[in-house]
């Protein structure tokens, strides 16, 4: 039983640590979190 609870628990660490280490989708491929892509909103001017 416990190896069984071993080797459960070193494949979660393996699949955390290929998890923590794939490239991200951001364009410099730094790794880390991808920057949010501001776009403009067109908005009425108000006439006063």
């Amino acid at each position: 039983m416990l190896q069984l609870l071993i080797a459960i628990t070193a494949i979660c660490l393996l699949m955390l640590a290929l998890a923590l280490l794939e490239d991200s989708d951001d364009d410099n491929r730094g790794g880390g979190l991808m920057e949010p892509a501001l776009i403009p909103i067109p908005t009425r001017e108000k006439d006063s």
